[in-house]
């Protein structure tokens, strides 16, 4: 079988483009822009990818090789060219979630779902690492570069199928997994979820179509759930997770809860799985270093910035330095929703350097809302000021780096963001 991804360099769809060439299928794609993502597929084997999205470009792959199924992501409208030669075609088309179970069916394979506002690739990785050093063969799906394994991965003899599930456009509830992670939930995708009930409902649609779900006790609160055999409830007062070594308090709970996942699956001892994840080497644009004393993260929303922040600081108290953050908001959109939290979650960084909204997927309606206005939402404004991509912001880099700063850069965006925009400006 011939499938097509539309929107190819997607962390969700890129991924599931590797899975299907690992299964036995035929993957050729494309994307709107080239990009990082797209450079690691081609050297992971995915070469058939072309760039820009037109008629002529899909017609000609089908002539060459006929589609069976052209699989898209969730921001490919319907109006988009190769969406509408597929239906001509008769084409089957869908979004990843049908080619997945479809894969699990076929393959038998049990998913081990990780879900929940913030925290989902870290302790999807995680549970990527701890199966890998067991030695167990595991299936996967992660939204970021690892240095233990390609981003997606189908093996042969595999038991589990660890899927990174995210909630927007409501992707998770195609899902019925054996085993559940919630990793933390707070209101987010407002495009998707208009209240903050809604967000709340779909997680509860989740987990009860789950055999189990390991959660936090917070999170059991916050949904207002009742107490069953299919839900396991985790402290994050418990003192074991003081054994983990790992640098900020929010990866040592992702980091638990990951241990309970495998520790259920594999019934291997606690203090084992302990001494496994405290070697965890971290992922890409998870406080990744791109040069000595510059790192990036995804972090994007308030609480992945505090966590973002629990990390650097601690690390920063180790060596002394001070905390800089270069952040770029991603998306418009969810800035109108969320700059009354921004609060104190820059709390510990010595400054900040607050660059204009990498937009995609907006609303047109919307006014686009200025760093300066942004700013004002902070706990201490002060510690703020306007940035720009640009040769003073190139200077004030070096200058923190001269000075012995920790510069930590938050982005979420894909192509064209801060975090390329550091990689081809301070290369290694």
């Amino acid at each position: 079988m011939h499938i097509y991804f539309s929107g190819i360099g997607g962390t969700a769809i890129g991924p599931l483009a590797l899975i299907s060439r690992q299964a036995g299928y035929e993957v050729s794609g494309s994307d709107q822009q080239d990009s990082q993502y797209i450079q690691y597929l081609i050297k992971q084997g995915v070469t058939n990818i072309h760039i820009s999205q037109t008629r002529e470009q899909i017609a000609a792959a089908h002539d060459k090789n006929p589609i069976d199924w052209l699989v898209h992501s969730s921001a490919v409208s319907s109006q988009n060219p190769e969406l509408l030669f597929a239906h001509e075609q008769n084409i089957k088309t869908s979004k990843r979630d049908e080619l997945i179970n479809l894969i699990t069916q076929e393959k038998n394979l049990k998913m081990l779902a990780v879900a929940g506002t913030h925290g989902k690739t870290t302790t999807t990785a995680m549970a990527i690492w701890l199966f890998k050093q067991l030695g167990l063969p595991i299936s996967y799906s992660v939204g970021a570069k690892i240095s233990f394994g390609d981003m997606g991965q189908y093996q042969d003899g595999s038991q589990y199928f660890i899927y990174e599930c995210d909630e927007f456009d409501r992707n998770f509830l195609a899902f019925e997994p054996h085993l559940s992670l919630i990793t933390g939930v707070s209101w987010d995708h407002h495009e998707i979820f208009p209240t903050r009930e809604d967000y709340q409902q779909a997680f509860k649609e989740f987990i009860s179509q789950s055999t189990k779900t390991i959660l936090w006790q917070e999170d059991f609160d916050y949904l207002n759930l009742q107490p069953n055999s299919s839900l396991l409830v985790q402290n994050s007062a418990n003192p074991h997770i003081h054994n983990l070594k790992l640098a900020g308090l929010y990866n040592r709970l992702d980091a638990w809860l990951a241990i309970q996942a495998v520790h259920k699956l594999t019934k291997e001892p606690l203090e084992k799985l302990i001494e496994l994840m405290n070697n965890f080497p971290g992922l890409q644009r998870r406080m990744e270093q791109i040069i000595p004393g510059l790192f990036s993260d995804y972090a994007h929303t308030p609480e992945k910035i505090r966590g973002a922040l629990s990390v650097a600081t601690e690390m920063a108290q180790n060596t002394g330095q001070n905390v800089v953050i270069l952040y770029e908001p991603l998306h418009n959109r969810r800035q109108h929703y969320m700059l009354h939290d921004y609060g104190d979650c820059f709390a510990g960084a010595a400054k900040v350097y607050w660059l204009p909204s990498y937009l995609a997927r907006e609303d047109p309606t919307q006014r686009v809302i200025p760093p300066e206005e942004l700013i004002s939402h902070v706990a201490d404004p002060s510690i703020a000021q306007a940035a720009q991509r640009d040769k003073t912001l190139q200077q004030t880099i070096r200058t923190h780096l001269k000075n012995n700063d920790m510069i930590v850069a938050l982005a979420g965006g894909g192509g064209n963001s801060l975090d390329e925009w550091l990689r081809e400006n301070f290369k290694s």
